[in-house]
């Protein structure tokens, strides 16, 4: 029986669907944990096909693959280390969420992920096969646990080792960013940790995949429920902790501690990992958007460049006799701070001629949304024909404000392959945009202050009519992002939001906007999941819906 473990973390960033690749990243950690005389090579949850697969987990040709590959994988341990290897696994009629247990040439243990998370933006109910609580495996006289990821975070799994005689646990993890996503972790972990008296070694991968971002964060705590190794946030990375068994209990003697991304930064790599990997991993070459001026375009230019370079971003002010000079001033001054490419397009040739076009059939009523939208869809026709031509993806610039209650228009400025600040509220972009002016991350590629502050501070607006300024048609945002907060993120009843302030009216209105916009969000591009719910995978809510809460109409 060994009394010192050698186990090496790798934080990886997969691609679902690329098997090939994703054995490859597999292949180079096994490599580097030989070289480094470690017993174990820990990987994160479904590396081999990516995590979510979603329904690509049910097509059998996936399935099938995926377990070649393994086999194939395993026969490069016959010298070293052992691997905890994850992957959909068939057994019989049954498909499971597997932790394969490799060694000497071949797999010889498999354990199935017990609780199977089927809330917010997980579905594994509905693909996976519970697994049986799952006993340790011995491994040079050692017990080892194997949960993987859900089974840490609900009861029963960790106590069921503990009392089968386990002495550590090893987790594999595709567990999703969101900002409360550490200290939920190290609570709810922490517990499990604490109240088994098992030390544990948690690999989370890394990378964003559609509308979630991983964002690694992997670490080692003690028996204790201390934090003993902890990797970067946001970005692969690989360590080997160091264990030696000391009064019948496993101390990590060496980890290597980074520091774990919270708050603003967090919110921002978040984002620039989000956009980066679906470019990316879609095989992009370089993004277009349309510059306003306006925060919201400033914003995604400056997350873009962060996440790609200036040389993959394109910039486009499209003016119409609306565009105020401040607008024109800011957009450019923005695009030559970021450093990319900048065009000016005037619309109003094609705004022309579909007034003319429809004049007829418009012939004697007032000008009103009808017009403004036109103007809208002008512009995500003219970007939409740029991205055909020469390829960029069109990036689109609405936040979660503007979804909610439709302040976007369909087929116009909600246009585009993916979205940014789709799930951040109008103040949080402020905010952001603040934060990103006064810091210039590690590791990203844009420069210092890259937003200027004339478009932080000017009221915003659409510029769809003369003088339009957004507060025409909404309340002000900090009023309109609490009452949606209480609506969205935390499912709060009317009560709530009258304690908090809100007038009636404007709970009312609100609240019938965020219903019936549904249809529009429906058809709205992915963006990265930032907050406590986002439009998509968290809040599903039916299009066809006429239930409201009642408010009271009179002041409380």
């Amino acid at each position: 029986m060994t009394t010192r473990l050698k186990i090496a973390s790798a934080q990886l960033n997969p691609t679902v669907g690329d098997l090939a690749g994703n054995i490859a990243l597999a292949t180079d950690a096994l490599h580097r944990a030989k070289a480094d005389g470690a017993d174990i090579l820990v990987l994160p949850e479904q590396l081999i096909i990516g995590y979510p697969a979603e329904d690509l987990v049910l097509k059998p040709a996936a399935v099938e693959d995926c377990r070649l590959l393994a086999e194939d994988f395993a026969k490069l341990t016959k010298d070293g280390p052992a691997v905890v290897f994850n992957l959909p696994w068939a057994d019989g009629p049954h498909l499971y969420n597997a932790a394969l247990f490799m060694r000497d040439g071949e797999i010889t243990d498999a354990r199935y992920k017990h609780h199977l998370p089927n809330y917010g933006v997980f579905d594994e109910a509905r693909i996976f096969t519970r697994g049986p609580l799952p006993d340790p495996i011995e491994f040079k006289g050692v017990m080892i646990g194997l949960p993987i990821c859900e089974d840490l975070w609900q009861e029963g799994v960790a106590s069921h080792l503990r009392a089968r005689g386990a002495e550590m646990m090893i987790s594999p993890n595709g567990s999703p960013w969101r900002r409360t996503a550490l200290s939920e972790r190290t609570e709810a972990l922490g517990d499990k940790v604490h109240t088994s008296g098992l030390p544990l070694i948690y690999v989370n991968q890394v990378g964003g995949q559609d509308e979630l971002v991983f964002d690694g964060s992997s670490f080692c705590m003690s028996a204790a429920g201390a934090i003993v190794q902890s990797l970067k946030s946001f970005v692969p990375d690989y360590d080997v902790s160091v264990w030696e068994k000391e009064g019948g209990k496993w101390v990590c003697k060496k980890g290597k501690i980074e520091a774990q991304l919270t708050g603003y930064e967090a919110d921002w790599r978040a984002t620039c990992l989000g956009l980066g990997d679906y470019v990316n991993k879609n095989g992009f070459k370089q993004v277009v958007l349309g510059m306003s001026g306006g925060i919201d375009s400033a914003m995604a230019a400056t997350i873009a460049v962060d996440a790609l370079g200036k040389d993959r971003v394109w910039c486009v002010m499209m003016p119409t006799k609306y565009t105020s000079s401040d607008s024109l001033e800011d957009a450019k001054s923005c695009a030559e701070r970021l450093g990319c490419r900048y065009d000016i397009i005037a619309i109003k040739p094609a705004i022309d001629a579909f007034d003319e076009m429809l004049e007829p059939l418009f012939e004697g009523t007032t000008p009103d949304t009808t017009e403004e939208n036109i103007q809208s869809r002008s512009r995500a026709l003219t970007l939409m024909a740029l991205s055909n031509k020469f390829g960029p993806m069109l990036v689109t610039t609405g936040n979660k404000s503007e979804m909610a209650v439709g302040y976007a228009t369909l087929y116009g400025d909600m246009c585009g392959g993916y979205n940014p600040l789709k799930d951040l509220y109008k103040t949080e972009v402020f905010a952001l945009a603040e934060w990103r002016n006064a810091h210039t991350p590690e590791d990203l590629l844009g420069g210092d202050t890259p937003i200027p502050t004339r478009i932080i501070t000017k009221p915003p607006s659409a510029e769809l009519r003369e003088d339009q300024k957004d507060s025409d048609s909404l309340p002000e945002y900090d009023v309109l992002d609490d009452i949606l907060r209480g609506l969205i993120d935390y499912e709060w009843p009317v009560e709530a939001l009258l304690e908090r302030g809100h007038k009636p009216k404007d709970i009312a209105r609100i609240q019938n906007l965020l219903y019936i916009a549904e249809y529009k969000r429906r058809q709205a591009p992915p963006g990265v999941k930032i907050g406590i719910k986002n439009f998509g995978r968290d809040r599903r809510y039916p299009i066809t819906n006429r239930y409201r809460d009642a408010v009271p109409q009179t002041e409380p």
